[in-house]
C-alpha cells in the first residue's frame, strides 16, 4: 500500500523537488492556474478583465484537474499563481523541496470536499469498518486524499486492506456511476455527481469537529513572490475585492452568479448552491491567528504528519512557517 502511494505521488513531486529554482516570468504576461467546476468570486473579476486592468499585464488563465498538477506547472515555470490550491498538495510539494509559498486563504469548504460510499453497500458511519477490502478512487496528494486518510483513521479502517486508485475527481465520479468503485473522493461538481450514487460518511460539520479542516490557498513560487511582490499584491487585492462584493450579498452578488457559472462550466443553480457552502475570509481574517497568523502553518505540519504516516511522502519539514508569505497580502490591505 505504502509503495503504491509513493509511486502515485512520485510523478507529481519528484520534478517539483528538482525544478524549484528560478521561475521565468515574461515581462508582460502572467499565467494563473484555477479549477473548473469550482465557482469563486475571483472568476467574475477574471471575466470582466479586472485583473488585466489593475495589474497592467496580459493574463493567461489555465484550468487544472488537481492541485498536484498545479505544483508541477509551477515547478516547471509554466504557472506563476495558482488560485485555490488545496493545502495537502501544497504540503506534498513543499515537503518534497519545492519552494512554494501560500499567500492567501482562497476558500474554506468543509462541505464541498468529501468521500462518498456506494448506496448499494449500505455502509455508513455506524458500520464503516466494512469498507476494509473495498476499492476506492482518490486523487492522491490532494485535500480529498487527506480527508480520506483522516476519516479512515477515525473509523479504524485499515487502508492497507483497500485497493486505492489514484483518480482525478471527474474520472472518479464517472467510474463510480458505472459501479466500478465502492467509494470515491473528490470536490466541487464531481462531488455533486458522486452524491447521486452514494452517501457521505461524515458531514462537513462533523469533519470540522474532528479537526479535518478543508481550505485552499493561493500559492506561488517563492521566486515569483520575491521578484514581483507589487504585482502579486495587486492580484490579491482584486481577488479580495471580488470576495467582499460576494460576501456583502444583495443584488451585486446575485449579478455575479451567471458570469461565474459560465466561467466555471456549471449551471446557475448548481453554482449558487455550491458557493452557499463556501467561506471567503476577508484579508483581516486571513492575517489573523486563526489563519495565516499561525494556525495554517500548524495545520500544514499536521497534514504532513498524516501523509508521512501513510507512506505518501518520505518526510515532513521541521516547520511550515517559511511556506507562508503574508507580505503581499499585507501590502494588498493597504491598497
Amino acid at each position: 500500500m505504502k509503495t503504491m502511494l509513493k509511486r502515485a505521488l512520485g510523478a507529481g513531486v519528484a520534478s517539483a523537488a528538482l525544478l524549484s529554482g528560478a521561475q521565468a516570468l515574461m515581462a508582460q504576461e502572467l499565467t494563473v492556474g484555477y479549477f473548473l467546476e469550482w465557482p469563486m468570486p475571483f472568476q467574475y473579476a477574471k471575466v470582466m478583465g479586472t485583473y488585466e486592468k489593475e495589474l497592467g499585464v496580459k493574463i493567461n488563465w489555465r484550468s487544472f484537474d488537481t492541485g498536484t498538477a498545479m505544483s508541477a506547472a509551477m515547478a516547471s515555470g509554466d504557472v506563476q499563481i495558482s488560485v485555490s490550491q488545496g493545502v495537502p498538495p501544497f504540503v506534498v510539494a513543499t515537503s518534497a523541496g519545492q519552494d512554494l509559498q501560500a499567500v492567501d486563504v482562497a476558500v474554506s469548504y468543509a462541505d464541498n470536499d468529501n468521500c462518498v460510499v456506494a448506496e448499494a453497500l449500505e455502509i455508513d458511519k455506524a458500520n464503516a469498518k466494512e469498507l476494509e477490502g473495498k476499492r476506492v478512487g482518490v486523487p492522491i496528494g490532494t485535500a480529498a486524499h487527506y480527508g480520506f486518510l483522516k476519516q479512515m483513521e477515525h473509523f479504524g479502517v485499515d487502508i492497507n486492506t483497500m485497493e486505492i486508485v489514484d483518480m482525478a475527481p471527474a474520472e472518479g465520479a464517472a467510474a463510480f456511476s458505472q459501479g466500478n468503485l465502492d467509494m470515491v473522493c473528490g470536490w466541487g461538481g464531481a462531488l455533486r455527481r458522486m452524491k447521486e450514487n452514494g452517501n457521505v460518511l461524515l458531514t462537513g460539520a462533523e469533519k470540522t469537529a474532528l479537526g479535518i479542516l478543508v481550505f485552499d490557498v493561493t500559492s506561488v513560487p517563492a521566486s515569483f513572490a520575491a521578484q514581483d511582490p507589487d504585482l502579486l499584491a495587486k492580484f490579491l487585492k482584486v481577488t479580495a475585492d471580488a470576495n467582499a462584493v460576494w460576501n456583502a450579498g444583495g443584488d451585486a452578488a446575485k449579478a455575479m452568479v451567471p458570469v461565474i457559472a459560465k466561467d466555471a462550466g456549471m449551471d446557475e443553480a448548481a453554482t449558487a448552491e455550491t458557493m452557499s457552502t463556501f467561506v471567503f475570509p476577508s484579508i483581516e481574517e486571513q492575517l489573523s491567528q486563526q489563519w495565516l497568523g499561525g494556525s495554517a502553518q500548524t495545520f500544514m505540519k499536521g497534514v504532513a504528519g498524516v501523509f508521512v504516516a501513510a507512506g505518501a511522502i518520505p518526510k515532513a519539514r521541521d516547520s511550515y512557517d517559511n511556506a507562508v508569505n503574508t507580505g503581499p497580502l499585507k501590502a494588498a490591505s493597504e491598497m
